[in-house]
Order: C-alpha cells, then sequence, then structure tokens
C-alpha cells in the first residue's frame, strides 16, 4: 500500500505535479456506487459484516482505512475521466482495480474503479461511448462482467493468458498473451489492436488501464516487457489517443515489487509519458 503515497511524492519531486495540476476527490456515497455494485455487497464491505472467505479472495485484511481509501479511490478516477473530458489528458495516482465485480471483490480489488466510471458518465449524458483499454498483464474480468450488457461500454483487455484470473469473464475483445512475451511482438499487438478500436468504436473517452505489471522483473506478471518497453507502449497509447483528439484517463493498475521506491516509479512511467506528449499535441 506504501506504493501510492510513494508515486505521489516522486511525481512531486520530479515535478510532475504541483498547485496547478494536483486534483482531489472527495469519497463517493454508497448510493453513487451501487451503479456498478450490489448495495447488499457495498454495505458488507463497510460494515465488516463480509464473509471471512469473500476477504480470503480479496487478499487484504479489513481496516477502515483501507475502506475509506476504497470509497474514495472509485471518485479518483472519475474526476480523472472528467478532466481529460475537460482538457484532453489527465492521470490518476492510482485506479484499475478490475477485478472487483458487482457483488464481490478479488484480486486485491473491492470496487472497480473502471465500471463505476463509465456507467456514472454515460448515465449522466457526458460520453456517449466509452473504450476501456486494459493492458495490466491480469485479464479486466470484473470490469468485463460489470459492462456486459452495456453496449456503450466496450472492454478490451491484453494480458498474460496463464495468469490470474483463472476464471476470466469474457470481455468484448480479449487477448491472451503466451508467458515471456518479450517487447517487440507485445508492442506490435497493441499498437494495432489499439488503433483497429479506435477507428472502429470512436469513443469519447478511453480510459487506459497502464498496468506496470508487465514488466519483466514483476513479482506476479510472467511477461518479458523491459523497463523501456513499458515507456514505449504507454507512448503509443497515449499518442494515438492524442492525435486523434480523443480524451485519455489513465490509471495505474497492478504493479508488485519487493522494492516499493522501484515500484512507484514504475507506476510514474505512465505520468512522465503523459507530461512530455501532452504539451506537444495540446499545450
Amino acid at each position: 500500500m506504501s506504493k501510492f503515497v510513494r508515486l505521489h511524492d516522486y511525481c512531486r519531486q520530479q515535478g510532475l505535479i504541483g498547485r496547478n495540476n494536483l486534483f482531489c476527490s472527495e469519497a463517493a456515497t454508497l448510493s453513487d456506487l451501487s451503479i456498478a455494485h450490489t448495495p447488499e455487497y457495498l454495505a458488507m464491505l463497510c460494515d465488516q459484516s463480509l464473509d471471512p472467505k469473500a476477504w480470503r479472495r480479496i487478499g487484504l485484511p479489513w481496516s477502515q482505512g483501507l475502506i475509506d481509501r476504497t470509497l474514495t479511490a472509485p471518485n479518483g478516477t472519475l474526476l480523472t475521466a472528467r478532466l481529460a473530458l475537460q482538457h484532453g489528458m489527465a492521470c490518476h495516482l492510482a485506479g484499475g482495480t478490475h477485478h472487483a465485480h458487482r457483488d464481490f471483490g478479488s484480486g486485491f480489488c473491492l470496487l472497480n474503479d473502471l465500471a463505476y466510471s463509465a456507467l456514472t458518465l454515460l448515465a449522466q449524458g457526458e460520453v456517449s461511448k466509452i473504450l476501456i483499454f486494459d493492458l495490466d498483464v491480469h485479464q479486466g474480468d470484473g470490469s468485463a462482467a460489470i459492462l456486459a450488457s452495456e453496449p456503450r461500454a466496450f472492454t478490451c483487455s491484453i494480458h498474460c493468458e496463464k495468469n490470474f484470473p483463472f476464471r476470466k469473464s469474457a470481455s468484448d475483445l480479449d487477448i491472451g498473451l503466451d508467458k515471456h512475451l518479450t517487447d517487440q511482438p507485445y508492442l506490435d499487438i497493441v499498437d494495432s489492436t489499439l488503433q483497429r478500436l479506435l477507428d472502429e468504436q470512436q469513443p469519447d473517452l478511453v480510459l487506459y488501464d497502464a498496468g506496470a505489471d508487465v514488466w519483466q522483473g514483476d513479482e506476479l506478471g510472467h511477461l518479458d516487457i523491459s523497463w523501456a518497453g513499458v515507456q514505449q507502449r504507454d507512448e503509443l497509447v497515449l499518442s494515438h489517443c492524442l492525435r486523434r483528439h480523443i480524451p485519455l484517463a489513465t490509471v495505474i493498475g497492478g504493479g508488485y515489487d519487493r522494492d516499493h521506491e522501484r515500484l512507484a516509479r514504475r507506476h510514474a512511467i505512465v505520468v512522465e509519458t503523459a507530461a512530455h506528449l501532452y504539451p506537444q499535441y495540446l499545450g
């Protein structure tokens, strides 16, 4: 959990955030969150009445601090999306909890910020079509399941096939990668897939899950993508959206490392890339 404050501190030290571009969200209400999750599940999360088996599936111990953070992060992604619609691009220093389903949590994910943000923006008429482009090394099963009956939200997951979750949901487009895939074939798949989807879907907004767990040294990744490869991937995704003037909101997704400082730097790659590219297109 320390990666979040470390990521914030690193971005501040690097001059990526300051008074004029740092925004904070309020906690979401249970009523707000019920657009993506069942009221029963939300209540049990908050009053600590969730079955111990269900907590084991989540993989995190209950604490009030965890719940407070969990209720705030989805609104962080929603705020990031709204800022992207306003300015062309925005980055959330958290988010990407794509394993959370409508009525249960899984894989360190309690609430699904991507599905919540997509459904809220669609319900309020702020967008007509959203593309969730999920490049976490693990499939975005919760997002796929929650949004399965919402034709205005297109879910795409490019992930390591033989990896968690072992029971996968059906996204609108799933691309399962072989273990130990290297930079160039990976980048080719990301590039061609995104360009095709942007042309076909014509989304009003892209929610980009920039999972840092594709890196070759990640403890739970199983791909062989170099640090430079992760940078190239993020530059590809951001550049394609910026060139087409399609608003893009990024979330950090997964990343696992005993070296928390290195992990924070890895999550910062997408923020650094955005800060580098944004002025060229929209500044």
